[in-house]
């Protein structure tokens, strides 16, 4: 999908980090634009720096079917279509995976992964239906191709996340759509995902933080502040449209990871988390 001007994209997670920056990067290309998070604050804010006027938001959880139904449904009704859909939200917690409690794994897999599986469900079969060039961003994260340490459900979440956009990718190639899927698998990047218990739900909310949870924050912290700035990840996400690029990696060091994982795993080994550089 080449000609990204006067085409629709609606993205989630869009109050801010990459969301804004695919948001900011797809207006520069000319694109209306369908704005969703659960932050209104964010979101209004996103909407102020884009510098185009047809821009609309919705506040929406997209662990909440019925919410991002209703988000497709404003998009077609009041868009007239949709060419590009960022399923983009994601949120983190990390900590040991024998410390993680039901309500950690509830909440990280229904953003991380049902908000995904929401969006595709709830936009897809349209999109199919529109019989147009199309396409779906996926925001996994490297997590969803790597493992590491103390990253517990969110490794879960995403590497179900990375084989639902496998999946879609394959169905759709199955049934000869016009559509295809990018899998972008960012590592650490200058956002808020550290701060993602600003936006948790109150009925999912764990009153104590385990020590290894603690340490795992630490870590990320470290990492977020040493990250890539926002905007590259959009313009890589912006590439992998154009150039329909099934997966989309930030750091060489993670295709060389890919090689190394698998060499271990065919030698019955424990791979390890790549070096990014």
């Amino acid at each position: 999908m080449r000609e990204l001007a006067g085409k629709v994209a609606v993205i989630t997670g869009a109050a801010g980090g990459i969301g804004r920056a695919l948001a900011l990067c797809l207006a520069e290309e000319g694109m209306t634009l369908m704005l969703a998070d659960v932050d209104p604050v964010g979101l209004a804010e996103t909407a102020s720096r884009v510098p185009r006027a047809e821009t609309l938001t919705q506040v929406t959880d997209v662990s909440d079917e019925a919410a991002v139904q209703h988000l497709a449904d404003r998009s077609f009704g009041e868009l007239g279509a949709v060419h590009v859909l960022c399923n983009n939200a994601g949120v983190f917690q990390g900590g040991r995976i024998w410390t993680r409690k039901p309500e950690d794994f509830t909440w990280l897999l229904g953003v991380n992964l049902w908000g995904t599986l929401h969006g595709i469900r709830a936009f897809v079969p349209r999109m199919i239906e529109q019989d147009t060039e199309g396409h779906i961003v996926n925001t996994v994260s490297v997590a969803g191709l790597f493992t590491a340490p103390s990253s517990g459900a969110y490794s879960v979440s995403k590497h179900a996340a990375f084989a639902a956009s496998q999946v879609l990718a394959q169905d759709l190639a199955a049934v000869g759509s016009k559509l295809r899927v990018t899998a972008l698998c960012p590592g650490a990047v200058r956002t808020d995902i550290n701060r993602s218990e600003r936006v948790r739900p109150e009925n999912l909310l764990v009153e104590e933080r385990t020590e290894d949870e603690a340490a795992s924050a630490r870590v990320l912290d470290d990492a977020v502040e040493r990250g890539l700035d926002p905007a590259e990840v959009a313009r890589a996400a912006v590439e992998g449209i154009r150039e329909e690029r099934f997966l989309v990696l930030t750091h060489p060091g993670y295709a060389r990871g890919l090689r190394e994982q698998t060499e271990a795993l065919l030698a019955g080994g424990l791979p390890s988390f790549p070096d990014r550089a």
